[in-house]
Protein backbone atom coordinates (compact mmCIF):
# COMPACT_ATOMS: atom_id res chain seq x y z
CA UNK A 1 0.00 0.00 0.00
CA UNK A 2 1.57 3.77 -0.68
CA UNK A 3 2.89 6.26 1.65
CA UNK A 4 0.25 8.72 2.33
CA UNK A 5 1.47 11.94 1.93
CA UNK A 6 0.20 15.25 4.28
CA UNK A 7 0.17 18.38 2.74
CA UNK A 8 -1.54 21.92 2.42
CA UNK A 9 -2.58 23.70 -1.03
CA UNK A 10 -3.70 26.96 -0.30
CA UNK A 11 -4.28 26.30 3.94
CA UNK A 12 -6.42 23.25 3.04
CA UNK A 13 -4.88 20.02 4.34
CA UNK A 14 -5.09 16.64 2.08
CA UNK A 15 -3.86 13.35 1.65
CA UNK A 16 -2.80 12.19 -0.95
CA UNK A 17 -0.63 8.83 -2.04
CA UNK A 18 3.00 8.96 -2.55
CA UNK A 19 3.68 10.01 -5.90
CA UNK A 20 1.09 12.16 -6.46
CA UNK A 21 2.27 15.58 -8.64
CA UNK A 22 1.32 18.89 -6.75
CA UNK A 23 -1.20 19.25 -10.25
CA UNK A 24 -3.06 15.89 -9.54
CA UNK A 25 -3.38 16.65 -5.52
CA UNK A 26 -4.55 20.24 -6.51
CA UNK A 27 -7.64 18.62 -8.55
CA UNK A 28 -8.34 16.95 -5.57
CA UNK A 29 -9.21 20.10 -3.74
CA UNK A 30 -11.03 21.58 -6.64
CA UNK A 31 -7.97 23.79 -7.64
CA UNK A 32 -7.54 23.77 -11.64
CA UNK A 33 -3.90 24.80 -11.90
CA UNK A 34 -3.40 26.23 -16.00
CA UNK A 35 -0.95 24.01 -18.05
CA UNK A 36 -0.53 24.01 -21.90
CA UNK A 37 2.12 20.61 -22.52
CA UNK A 38 0.05 18.12 -20.09
CA UNK A 39 -2.28 16.21 -20.88
CA UNK A 40 -3.92 13.08 -18.99
CA UNK A 41 -2.72 10.50 -20.73
CA UNK A 42 0.53 11.92 -21.25
CA UNK A 43 4.02 11.51 -19.29
CA UNK A 44 4.48 15.54 -17.91
CA UNK A 45 7.47 17.43 -19.98
CA UNK A 46 7.02 20.60 -18.06
CA UNK A 47 7.96 22.17 -21.24
CA UNK A 48 5.18 25.51 -21.07
CA UNK A 49 6.27 26.47 -17.24
CA UNK A 50 2.42 27.59 -17.14
CA UNK A 51 1.77 25.53 -14.17
CA UNK A 52 4.03 27.63 -11.63
CA UNK A 53 3.00 27.14 -7.98
CA UNK A 54 5.13 28.13 -4.91
CA UNK A 55 6.21 26.88 -1.88
CA UNK A 56 4.96 28.74 1.04
CA UNK A 57 7.15 30.98 2.30
CA UNK A 58 10.12 30.49 0.02
CA UNK A 59 10.89 32.02 -3.34
CA UNK A 60 11.06 29.09 -4.83
CA UNK A 61 8.27 28.02 -7.47
CA UNK A 62 8.04 24.44 -9.02
CA UNK A 63 6.36 23.23 -12.42
CA UNK A 64 3.45 21.59 -10.76
CA UNK A 65 2.50 18.71 -13.62
CA UNK A 66 6.30 17.10 -13.00
CA UNK A 67 6.65 17.83 -9.15
CA UNK A 68 5.64 15.19 -7.16
CA UNK A 69 4.39 16.54 -3.65
CA UNK A 70 5.98 16.32 -0.51
CA UNK A 71 5.62 15.91 3.30
CA UNK A 72 4.26 18.74 4.72
CA UNK A 73 4.47 20.82 1.97
CA UNK A 74 2.28 24.15 1.83
CA UNK A 75 1.84 24.98 -1.59
CA UNK A 76 0.45 28.63 -3.29
CA UNK A 77 -0.90 28.14 -6.39
CA UNK A 78 -2.43 31.44 -7.24
CA UNK A 79 -1.07 34.60 -6.98
CA UNK A 80 -0.62 38.25 -8.07
CA UNK A 81 2.93 37.42 -9.00
CA UNK A 82 1.82 33.77 -9.96
CA UNK A 83 -0.54 35.06 -12.00
CA UNK A 84 1.76 37.59 -13.52
CA UNK A 85 3.97 34.90 -14.78
CA UNK A 86 1.85 32.56 -16.19
CA UNK A 87 0.68 35.66 -18.25
CA UNK A 88 3.95 36.88 -18.68
CA UNK A 89 4.64 33.11 -20.50
CA UNK A 90 1.66 33.02 -22.36
CA UNK A 91 2.34 35.91 -24.11
CA UNK A 92 6.17 34.73 -24.77
CA UNK A 93 4.09 31.95 -26.41
CA UNK A 94 1.28 34.11 -28.36
CA UNK A 95 4.82 35.88 -29.94
CA UNK A 96 6.19 33.14 -31.87
CA UNK A 97 2.15 32.31 -32.62
CA UNK A 98 -0.07 33.04 -35.60
CA UNK A 99 -2.82 35.28 -34.55
CA UNK A 100 -5.21 34.43 -37.70
CA UNK A 101 -7.80 32.12 -34.92
CA UNK A 102 -10.65 32.74 -37.19
CA UNK A 103 -9.19 30.92 -39.76
CA UNK A 104 -7.87 27.89 -38.24
CA UNK A 105 -9.31 24.49 -37.65
CA UNK A 106 -8.97 24.70 -34.04
CA UNK A 107 -10.88 28.25 -33.74
CA UNK A 108 -13.20 27.89 -30.42
CA UNK A 109 -11.59 24.80 -29.31
CA UNK A 110 -8.08 25.81 -28.65
CA UNK A 111 -5.92 25.57 -25.16
CA UNK A 112 -4.08 28.38 -25.98
CA UNK A 113 -6.87 30.68 -27.36
CA UNK A 114 -8.49 29.44 -23.82
CA UNK A 115 -5.59 30.76 -21.58
CA UNK A 116 -5.49 33.83 -23.59
CA UNK A 117 -8.73 34.84 -23.20
CA UNK A 118 -9.11 33.67 -19.05
CA UNK A 119 -5.80 35.55 -18.44
CA UNK A 120 -7.46 38.65 -20.03
CA UNK A 121 -4.47 39.19 -23.40
CA UNK A 122 -5.86 42.06 -25.56
CA UNK A 123 -2.61 43.42 -26.84
CA UNK A 124 0.98 42.25 -28.05
CA UNK A 125 3.63 42.80 -25.24
CA UNK A 126 6.36 41.25 -27.09
CA UNK A 127 7.72 41.63 -30.88
CA UNK A 128 6.25 38.91 -33.14
CA UNK A 129 8.67 36.25 -34.57
CA UNK A 130 6.90 33.97 -36.55
CA UNK A 131 8.53 31.08 -38.18
CA UNK A 132 8.39 30.61 -41.81
CA UNK A 133 7.41 26.84 -41.97
CA UNK A 134 5.85 25.43 -44.93
CA UNK A 135 2.04 23.63 -44.55
CA UNK A 136 2.63 19.58 -44.87
CA UNK A 137 -0.91 18.45 -46.36
CA UNK A 138 1.12 15.00 -47.70
CA UNK A 139 -0.50 12.46 -46.08
CA UNK A 140 -4.14 13.59 -47.12
CA UNK A 141 -5.60 12.74 -43.71
CA UNK A 142 -3.65 14.96 -41.08
CA UNK A 143 -2.43 18.70 -41.78
CA UNK A 144 0.83 19.74 -39.94
CA UNK A 145 1.30 23.85 -39.97
CA UNK A 146 4.07 24.38 -38.10
CA UNK A 147 3.68 27.95 -37.12
CA UNK A 148 1.19 27.74 -35.09
CA UNK A 149 3.37 24.50 -33.30
CA UNK A 150 3.94 25.93 -29.56
CA UNK A 151 6.66 23.00 -28.82
CA UNK A 152 4.60 21.57 -25.74
CA UNK A 153 5.73 18.17 -26.60
CA UNK A 154 2.74 16.27 -26.47
CA UNK A 155 2.87 14.88 -30.54
CA UNK A 156 6.23 14.00 -29.82
CA UNK A 157 5.14 11.77 -27.07
CA UNK A 158 2.28 10.23 -28.01
CA UNK A 159 4.13 9.28 -31.75
CA UNK A 160 7.10 7.87 -30.37
CA UNK A 161 5.82 6.55 -26.46
CA UNK A 162 2.51 6.17 -26.48
CA UNK A 163 1.88 5.00 -30.27
CA UNK A 164 5.49 3.39 -31.23
CA UNK A 165 5.23 5.06 -34.64
CA UNK A 166 8.13 7.82 -34.51
CA UNK A 167 7.10 9.72 -37.16
CA UNK A 168 7.18 13.23 -35.23
CA UNK A 169 10.98 14.53 -33.16
CA UNK A 170 12.26 18.02 -32.24
CA UNK A 171 14.58 19.08 -34.71
CA UNK A 172 17.32 21.63 -34.25
CA UNK A 173 17.66 23.54 -30.72
CA UNK A 174 16.77 26.43 -29.11
CA UNK A 175 14.36 29.30 -31.18
CA UNK A 176 14.86 27.29 -34.33
CA UNK A 177 13.47 24.17 -32.67
CA UNK A 178 10.19 22.87 -34.15
CA UNK A 179 8.39 19.87 -34.80
CA UNK A 180 9.10 17.41 -37.93
CA UNK A 181 9.82 14.00 -39.37
CA UNK A 182 13.39 13.42 -38.65
CA UNK A 183 15.52 14.13 -41.65
CA UNK A 184 12.90 17.05 -42.91
CA UNK A 185 10.99 14.88 -44.86
CA UNK A 186 7.54 14.87 -45.79
CA UNK A 187 5.17 13.24 -43.34
CA UNK A 188 4.11 10.51 -46.23
CA UNK A 189 7.33 9.68 -46.53
CA UNK A 190 8.11 9.13 -42.90
CA UNK A 191 6.37 5.84 -40.75
CA UNK A 192 3.49 7.74 -39.82
CA UNK A 193 0.11 5.21 -39.74
CA UNK A 194 -2.19 8.25 -40.14
CA UNK A 195 -3.85 7.52 -36.65
CA UNK A 196 -4.22 10.82 -35.83
CA UNK A 197 -3.05 11.23 -32.66
CA UNK A 198 -0.81 13.55 -32.63
CA UNK A 199 -4.03 15.88 -33.67
CA UNK A 200 -6.23 14.52 -31.32
CA UNK A 201 -3.31 15.25 -28.58
CA UNK A 202 -2.00 18.62 -30.12
CA UNK A 203 -3.65 21.64 -27.82
CA UNK A 204 -3.42 24.01 -30.73
CA UNK A 205 -4.05 23.87 -34.62
CA UNK A 206 -0.72 23.31 -35.27
CA UNK A 207 -2.39 19.12 -36.17
CA UNK A 208 -5.77 19.06 -37.72
CA UNK A 209 -7.44 16.50 -39.86
CA UNK A 210 -7.63 17.38 -42.88
CA UNK A 211 -10.68 18.62 -44.02
CA UNK A 212 -12.69 16.94 -46.69
CA UNK A 213 -15.96 18.44 -46.16
CA UNK A 214 -16.25 20.76 -49.25
CA UNK A 215 -16.25 17.91 -51.59
CA UNK A 216 -19.05 16.62 -49.52
CA UNK A 217 -21.03 19.91 -49.43
CA UNK A 218 -20.67 19.84 -53.37
CA UNK A 219 -21.54 16.58 -53.89
CA UNK A 220 -24.77 17.01 -51.98
CA UNK A 221 -25.80 20.16 -53.93
CA UNK A 222 -24.88 18.13 -57.14
CA UNK A 223 -28.20 17.47 -59.09
CA UNK A 224 -26.40 13.79 -60.97
CA UNK A 225 -25.38 12.35 -57.71
CA UNK A 226 -26.99 9.84 -55.74
CA UNK A 227 -25.32 10.96 -51.93
CA UNK A 228 -25.10 7.97 -49.56
CA UNK A 229 -23.71 8.05 -45.90
CA UNK A 230 -23.09 5.47 -43.30
CA UNK A 231 -21.93 5.69 -39.98
CA UNK A 232 -19.56 4.03 -37.62
CA UNK A 233 -20.49 2.67 -34.44
CA UNK A 234 -18.18 4.75 -32.45
CA UNK A 235 -19.22 8.24 -33.79
CA UNK A 236 -22.80 7.68 -32.21
CA UNK A 237 -21.41 7.81 -28.63
CA UNK A 238 -19.02 11.02 -29.61
CA UNK A 239 -20.64 13.28 -31.87
CA UNK A 240 -23.30 14.96 -28.89
CA UNK A 241 -20.18 16.19 -26.91
CA UNK A 242 -19.69 18.91 -29.90
CA UNK A 243 -23.32 19.95 -29.40
CA UNK A 244 -23.63 19.57 -25.25
CA UNK A 245 -24.93 15.75 -24.31
CA UNK A 246 -23.45 13.76 -21.29
CA UNK A 247 -20.03 12.38 -22.91
CA UNK A 248 -21.39 8.60 -23.56
CA UNK A 249 -25.08 9.97 -24.92
CA UNK A 250 -25.85 7.31 -27.83
CA UNK A 251 -27.15 9.29 -30.66
CA UNK A 252 -27.76 6.73 -33.15
CA UNK A 253 -31.24 8.11 -34.40
CA UNK A 254 -30.82 11.63 -34.33
CA UNK A 255 -27.89 11.31 -36.51
CA UNK A 256 -30.20 9.38 -38.67
CA UNK A 257 -32.35 12.11 -39.00
CA UNK A 258 -30.08 15.00 -39.47
CA UNK A 259 -27.78 13.29 -42.45
CA UNK A 260 -31.07 12.89 -44.23
CA UNK A 261 -31.52 17.03 -43.60
CA UNK A 262 -28.54 17.32 -44.99
CA UNK A 263 -29.52 16.24 -48.26
CA UNK A 264 -28.19 12.16 -48.26
CA UNK A 265 -30.56 10.21 -50.11
CA UNK A 266 -30.01 6.93 -48.55
CA UNK A 267 -28.70 6.67 -44.49
CA UNK A 268 -26.64 3.42 -43.52
CA UNK A 269 -25.13 2.08 -40.75
CA UNK A 270 -21.48 0.74 -40.74
CA UNK A 271 -22.80 -1.72 -38.23
CA UNK A 272 -24.54 -3.57 -40.29
CA UNK A 273 -21.18 -3.83 -42.21
CA UNK A 274 -19.80 -4.89 -39.05
CA UNK A 275 -22.35 -8.04 -39.16
CA UNK A 276 -20.56 -8.50 -42.67
CA UNK A 277 -17.30 -8.48 -41.21
CA UNK A 278 -17.56 -11.08 -38.53
CA UNK A 279 -19.28 -13.60 -41.00
CA UNK A 280 -15.96 -13.49 -43.06
CA UNK A 281 -13.95 -13.53 -40.32
CA UNK A 282 -15.77 -16.38 -38.04
CA UNK A 283 -15.05 -18.50 -40.95
CA UNK A 284 -11.32 -17.45 -41.49
CA UNK A 285 -10.83 -18.34 -37.84
CA UNK A 286 -13.03 -21.27 -38.43
CA UNK A 287 -10.65 -22.35 -41.38
CA UNK A 288 -7.63 -22.19 -39.34
CA UNK A 289 -8.47 -23.41 -35.85
CA UNK A 290 -10.76 -26.14 -37.05
CA UNK A 291 -9.44 -26.82 -40.24
CA UNK A 292 -6.10 -26.17 -40.15
CA UNK A 293 -5.87 -23.85 -44.24
CA UNK A 294 -3.85 -21.46 -42.56
CA UNK A 295 -1.44 -20.55 -39.54
CA UNK A 296 -2.60 -19.39 -36.48
CA UNK A 297 -2.96 -17.04 -34.85
CA UNK A 298 -5.59 -15.02 -36.76
CA UNK A 299 -5.32 -11.39 -36.40
CA UNK A 300 -8.08 -8.75 -36.96
CA UNK A 301 -7.38 -6.10 -39.48
CA UNK A 302 -10.70 -3.70 -39.27
CA UNK A 303 -7.79 -0.52 -37.97
CA UNK A 304 -6.50 0.63 -41.18
CA UNK A 305 -3.35 2.02 -39.03
CA UNK A 306 -2.68 -1.28 -37.55
CA UNK A 307 -2.75 -2.31 -41.42
CA UNK A 308 -0.40 0.41 -42.15
CA UNK A 309 1.67 -0.23 -38.64
CA UNK A 310 1.65 -4.11 -39.64
CA UNK A 311 3.16 -3.92 -43.29
CA UNK A 312 5.24 -1.02 -42.33
CA UNK A 313 7.29 -2.80 -39.36
CA UNK A 314 6.12 -6.34 -39.12
CA UNK A 315 6.10 -7.57 -42.71
CA UNK A 316 6.23 -11.01 -41.33
CA UNK A 317 2.37 -11.20 -40.03
CA UNK A 318 0.94 -11.06 -42.95
CA UNK A 319 0.49 -14.68 -43.10
CA UNK A 320 -1.84 -14.15 -40.02
CA UNK A 321 -4.13 -11.13 -40.85
CA UNK A 322 -7.70 -11.77 -41.65
CA UNK A 323 -7.68 -10.30 -45.13
CA UNK A 324 -11.70 -9.09 -44.80
CA UNK A 325 -12.02 -5.51 -45.27
CA UNK A 326 -13.15 -2.85 -42.57
CA UNK A 327 -16.42 -2.40 -42.40
CA UNK A 328 -16.82 0.93 -43.67
CA UNK A 329 -14.91 -0.74 -46.96
CA UNK A 330 -17.35 -3.00 -47.10
CA UNK A 331 -20.43 -0.97 -46.76
CA UNK A 332 -18.75 0.81 -49.49
CA UNK A 333 -19.19 -2.12 -52.32
CA UNK A 334 -22.12 -3.29 -51.09
CA UNK A 335 -23.82 0.03 -51.75
CA UNK A 336 -22.79 0.31 -55.14
CA UNK A 337 -23.20 -3.11 -55.98
CA UNK A 338 -25.79 -5.10 -54.22
CA UNK A 339 -27.66 -1.17 -52.70
CA UNK A 340 -27.36 0.12 -56.21
CA UNK A 341 -29.02 -3.34 -58.05
CA UNK A 342 -31.44 -3.67 -55.95
CA UNK A 343 -32.95 0.18 -56.87
CA UNK A 344 -31.96 0.20 -59.93
CA UNK A 345 -29.45 2.95 -59.56
CA UNK A 346 -26.45 3.55 -61.77
CA UNK A 347 -23.35 3.03 -59.50
CA UNK A 348 -21.46 5.54 -60.98
CA UNK A 349 -24.07 8.21 -59.23
CA UNK A 350 -23.46 6.78 -55.65
CA UNK A 351 -20.96 9.13 -54.00
CA UNK A 352 -20.77 7.05 -50.58
CA UNK A 353 -19.13 9.26 -47.10
CA UNK A 354 -18.16 7.45 -44.56
CA UNK A 355 -18.84 9.33 -41.44
CA UNK A 356 -15.44 7.72 -39.22
CA UNK A 357 -14.10 8.32 -35.75
CA UNK A 358 -10.50 7.91 -37.67
CA UNK A 359 -8.20 10.18 -39.26
CA UNK A 360 -6.80 6.93 -41.48
CA UNK A 361 -9.82 6.39 -43.00
CA UNK A 362 -9.18 8.76 -45.24
CA UNK A 363 -5.73 6.91 -46.33
CA UNK A 364 -7.59 3.58 -46.70
CA UNK A 365 -10.26 4.30 -48.84
CA UNK A 366 -7.59 4.64 -52.08
CA UNK A 367 -4.97 2.25 -50.09
CA UNK A 368 -4.95 -0.37 -52.70
CA UNK A 369 -7.10 -1.48 -55.83
CA UNK A 370 -9.06 -3.57 -54.08
CA UNK A 371 -10.72 -0.73 -52.80
CA UNK A 372 -12.33 -0.47 -55.94
CA UNK A 373 -13.81 -3.33 -56.29
CA UNK A 374 -17.37 -2.28 -56.96
CA UNK A 375 -15.58 -0.72 -60.09
CA UNK A 376 -14.99 2.71 -58.61
CA UNK A 377 -14.18 3.98 -55.89
CA UNK A 378 -15.88 2.43 -52.83
CA UNK A 379 -15.64 4.99 -50.49
CA UNK A 380 -16.03 8.36 -52.24
CA UNK A 381 -14.68 10.53 -48.99
CA UNK A 382 -14.22 9.74 -45.32
CA UNK A 383 -15.28 12.52 -42.74
CA UNK A 384 -14.54 12.12 -39.16
CA UNK A 385 -16.24 13.04 -36.55
CA UNK A 386 -15.39 16.55 -35.89
CA UNK A 387 -16.03 17.46 -39.82
CA UNK A 388 -19.34 16.12 -39.21
CA UNK A 389 -20.07 18.01 -36.14
CA UNK A 390 -18.79 21.18 -38.05
CA UNK A 391 -20.92 20.34 -41.42
CA UNK A 392 -24.02 20.37 -38.97
CA UNK A 393 -23.30 23.74 -37.61
CA UNK A 394 -22.83 25.43 -40.84
CA UNK A 395 -26.46 23.84 -41.81
CA UNK A 396 -28.11 25.81 -39.63
CA UNK A 397 -30.10 22.30 -38.25
CA UNK A 398 -31.14 22.40 -34.80
CA UNK A 399 -29.12 18.95 -34.13
CA UNK A 400 -30.25 18.46 -30.31
CA UNK A 401 -33.88 18.83 -31.31
CA UNK A 402 -34.49 16.74 -34.01
CA UNK A 403 -36.73 13.98 -34.17
CA UNK A 404 -35.12 10.25 -34.22
CA UNK A 405 -35.58 8.57 -37.36
CA UNK A 406 -34.63 5.07 -38.80
CA UNK A 407 -31.83 4.02 -40.73
CA UNK A 408 -32.32 2.37 -44.68
CA UNK A 409 -32.63 -1.04 -43.51
CA UNK A 410 -31.34 -2.65 -46.67
CA UNK A 411 -28.07 -1.82 -45.59
CA UNK A 412 -29.01 -0.47 -42.16
CA UNK A 413 -30.05 -2.83 -39.84
CA UNK A 414 -27.51 -4.27 -37.23
CA UNK A 415 -27.28 -6.42 -34.58
CA UNK A 416 -26.00 -5.96 -30.78
CA UNK A 417 -22.35 -7.90 -31.94
CA UNK A 418 -21.71 -4.53 -34.76
CA UNK A 419 -21.99 -1.99 -32.63
CA UNK A 420 -19.69 -2.82 -30.19
CA UNK A 421 -16.84 -2.84 -32.97
CA UNK A 422 -16.22 1.07 -31.33
CA UNK A 423 -14.62 0.04 -28.37
CA UNK A 424 -11.53 -2.03 -27.65
CA UNK A 425 -12.40 -5.58 -27.52
CA UNK A 426 -15.54 -5.46 -29.50
CA UNK A 427 -14.61 -6.42 -32.40
CA UNK A 428 -13.49 -10.13 -30.61
CA UNK A 429 -16.38 -10.38 -28.48
CA UNK A 430 -18.20 -9.92 -31.68
CA UNK A 431 -16.39 -12.64 -33.89
CA UNK A 432 -16.82 -15.36 -30.64
CA UNK A 433 -20.39 -15.21 -30.57
CA UNK A 434 -20.08 -16.37 -33.86
CA UNK A 435 -17.52 -18.33 -34.34
CA UNK A 436 -18.67 -20.35 -31.67
CA UNK A 437 -22.05 -20.81 -33.80
CA UNK A 438 -19.88 -21.47 -36.93
CA UNK A 439 -17.69 -24.06 -35.22
CA UNK A 440 -20.16 -25.93 -32.62
CA UNK A 441 -23.90 -25.14 -34.51
CA UNK A 442 -25.19 -23.99 -30.88
CA UNK A 443 -25.77 -21.02 -29.89
CA UNK A 444 -24.07 -19.41 -27.00
CA UNK A 445 -25.93 -18.86 -23.50
CA UNK A 446 -24.16 -15.75 -22.98
CA UNK A 447 -23.01 -13.46 -24.94
CA UNK A 448 -20.94 -10.84 -23.23
CA UNK A 449 -17.46 -11.50 -22.52
CA UNK A 450 -16.54 -9.38 -19.74
CA UNK A 451 -12.44 -10.70 -20.47
CA UNK A 452 -12.29 -8.74 -23.15
CA UNK A 453 -13.78 -5.38 -22.11
CA UNK A 454 -11.94 -2.37 -20.47
CA UNK A 455 -8.66 -0.33 -21.39
CA UNK A 456 -5.79 -2.89 -20.21
CA UNK A 457 -2.78 -2.34 -23.00
CA UNK A 458 -3.09 -5.78 -23.43
CA UNK A 459 -6.10 -7.86 -22.21
CA UNK A 460 -5.57 -11.99 -22.44
CA UNK A 461 -8.45 -14.35 -22.18
CA UNK A 462 -9.21 -18.27 -22.85
CA UNK A 463 -12.64 -19.76 -23.72
CA UNK A 464 -14.11 -23.16 -24.64
CA UNK A 465 -14.96 -23.95 -28.37
CA UNK A 466 -15.98 -27.19 -29.26
CA UNK A 467 -14.16 -29.23 -26.28
CA UNK A 468 -10.82 -26.59 -27.37
CA UNK A 469 -9.36 -23.87 -25.77
CA UNK A 470 -9.23 -20.88 -27.68
CA UNK A 471 -6.80 -18.31 -26.31
CA UNK A 472 -7.15 -14.73 -27.60
CA UNK A 473 -5.48 -11.69 -27.03
CA UNK A 474 -5.99 -8.08 -27.36
CA UNK A 475 -4.17 -4.68 -27.61
CA UNK A 476 -4.94 -1.13 -28.21
CA UNK A 477 -2.87 1.23 -28.42
CA UNK A 478 -0.01 0.71 -31.22
CA UNK A 479 2.57 1.12 -27.73
CA UNK A 480 1.16 -2.08 -26.84
CA UNK A 481 1.72 -4.52 -30.07
CA UNK A 482 5.00 -4.95 -30.11
CA UNK A 483 4.81 -7.14 -27.21
CA UNK A 484 1.98 -9.01 -28.64
CA UNK A 485 3.85 -9.75 -31.92
CA UNK A 486 7.43 -10.59 -30.24
CA UNK A 487 5.12 -13.47 -28.45
CA UNK A 488 3.80 -14.71 -31.62
CA UNK A 489 7.10 -13.58 -33.60
CA UNK A 490 9.07 -15.68 -30.59
CA UNK A 491 7.15 -18.87 -30.82
CA UNK A 492 7.47 -19.10 -34.62
CA UNK A 493 10.94 -18.98 -34.93
CA UNK A 494 11.38 -21.46 -31.55
CA UNK A 495 8.71 -23.76 -33.25
CA UNK A 496 6.58 -24.10 -30.22
CA UNK A 497 2.46 -23.47 -29.65
CA UNK A 498 1.32 -20.04 -30.52
CA UNK A 499 0.69 -18.26 -27.22
CA UNK A 500 -2.91 -17.17 -28.42
CA UNK A 501 -5.55 -18.28 -31.57
CA UNK A 502 -6.84 -15.02 -31.91
CA UNK A 503 -5.82 -11.59 -31.87
CA UNK A 504 -7.24 -8.28 -32.14
CA UNK A 505 -5.56 -5.04 -32.31
CA UNK A 506 -6.42 -1.56 -32.58
CA UNK A 507 -4.16 1.38 -33.18
CA UNK A 508 -6.24 3.64 -30.99
CA UNK A 509 -5.96 3.81 -27.27
CA UNK A 510 -9.29 2.66 -26.63
CA UNK A 511 -10.12 1.68 -29.66
CA UNK A 512 -12.01 3.35 -32.02
CA UNK A 513 -14.08 5.60 -29.11
CA UNK A 514 -10.67 6.86 -28.55
CA UNK A 515 -9.78 7.65 -32.15
CA UNK A 516 -7.76 10.39 -33.94
CA UNK A 517 -11.00 12.05 -35.51
CA UNK A 518 -12.91 12.02 -32.56
CA UNK A 519 -13.98 15.32 -30.80
CA UNK A 520 -10.82 16.79 -28.92
CA UNK A 521 -9.50 16.44 -24.80
CA UNK A 522 -10.29 12.51 -24.87
CA UNK A 523 -8.90 11.13 -21.55
CA UNK A 524 -9.57 7.85 -20.28
CA UNK A 525 -12.88 8.86 -18.78
CA UNK A 526 -13.99 9.68 -21.61
CA UNK A 527 -13.56 6.52 -23.43
CA UNK A 528 -15.22 4.64 -20.58
CA UNK A 529 -18.35 6.35 -20.97
CA UNK A 530 -17.82 6.33 -24.93
CA UNK A 531 -17.91 2.34 -24.60
CA UNK A 532 -20.36 1.88 -22.19
CA UNK A 533 -22.56 3.90 -24.19
CA UNK A 534 -21.98 0.53 -27.34
CA UNK A 535 -22.41 -1.70 -24.40
CA UNK A 536 -25.39 -0.43 -23.78
CA UNK A 537 -27.06 -0.53 -26.72
CA UNK A 538 -25.76 -4.04 -27.72
CA UNK A 539 -28.06 -5.41 -24.46
CA UNK A 540 -30.99 -3.34 -25.76
CA UNK A 541 -30.81 -5.25 -29.27
CA UNK A 542 -33.09 -8.03 -29.04
CA UNK A 543 -30.48 -9.31 -31.90
CA UNK A 544 -26.98 -9.60 -30.47
CA UNK A 545 -25.29 -11.77 -32.80
CA UNK A 546 -24.36 -11.53 -36.52
CA UNK A 547 -25.34 -14.38 -38.07
CA UNK A 548 -28.86 -14.08 -36.42
CA UNK A 549 -28.72 -10.98 -38.22
CA UNK A 550 -32.27 -11.19 -40.91
CA UNK A 551 -30.82 -8.71 -42.94
CA UNK A 552 -27.33 -10.64 -42.93
CA UNK A 553 -28.90 -13.96 -43.92
CA UNK A 554 -30.66 -11.89 -47.00
CA UNK A 555 -27.26 -10.56 -48.61
CA UNK A 556 -25.80 -13.67 -48.31
CA UNK A 557 -28.91 -15.27 -49.96
CA UNK A 558 -29.56 -12.54 -52.81
CA UNK A 559 -25.92 -11.84 -53.40
CA UNK A 560 -22.97 -13.22 -51.54
CA UNK A 561 -23.45 -16.61 -51.33
CA UNK A 562 -21.91 -17.34 -48.45
CA UNK A 563 -19.20 -16.28 -46.36
CA UNK A 564 -15.23 -16.90 -48.19
CA UNK A 565 -17.40 -17.45 -50.80
CA UNK A 566 -15.78 -16.04 -54.57
CA UNK A 567 -17.66 -13.40 -54.43
CA UNK A 568 -16.87 -12.58 -51.32
CA UNK A 569 -13.25 -13.12 -51.51
CA UNK A 570 -13.00 -10.55 -54.74
CA UNK A 571 -15.39 -7.83 -53.32
CA UNK A 572 -14.71 -8.13 -49.16
CA UNK A 573 -11.25 -9.04 -48.83
CA UNK A 574 -7.83 -7.51 -49.52
CA UNK A 575 -4.30 -8.20 -49.57
CA UNK A 576 -1.59 -6.62 -48.14
CA UNK A 577 2.50 -6.30 -48.84
CA UNK A 578 5.59 -5.69 -46.45
CA UNK A 579 7.32 -2.67 -46.29
CA UNK A 580 10.71 -3.09 -45.01
CA UNK A 581 12.36 0.34 -45.36
CA UNK A 582 10.26 1.14 -42.05
CA UNK A 583 11.74 -1.52 -39.87
CA UNK A 584 13.50 0.14 -36.71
Amino acid sequence: MPKVIKAKINGILLRVPEGTTILEAAEKVQVKIPTLCKHPDLTASAGCGICIVRIKGTAKMLRACSTPIEEGMEIITHDPEIVEIRRTVIELILSNHPNDCLKCGRNNNCELQKLTADFGIRQESFPQFLKNLPTDNSTNTITLEPPKCILCGRCVEVCQNGQDVWALSFLERGIKTRISPAGEIQLADSPCVRCGQCSNHCPTGAIVEKDHTGKVWEALLDPDKFCVVQIAPAVRVAIGEAFGFPVGTNLTRKMYAVLRRLGFKAVFDTSFAADVTIMEEASEFEERFINNKKPLPLITSCCPSWVDFMEKFHGDMIEHFSSCKSPHEILGVLSKTYYARKNNIDPAKIFMVSIMPCTSKKYEISRSDEMFASGYQDIDVALTTRELSRMIKQSGLDFNHLPEEECDSILGEYAGAGVIFGATGGVMEAALRTANYFITGNELERVDFDAVRGLKGVKEAEIEIAGKKVKIAIAHGLGNVEYVINKVREAKKNNKEMPWHFIEVMACPGGCVGGGGQPYNVTDELRIKRAEGLYKEDKTKEIRCSHQNPYIKRIYEEFLEKPLSEKSEKLLHTAYKSRPTYRK
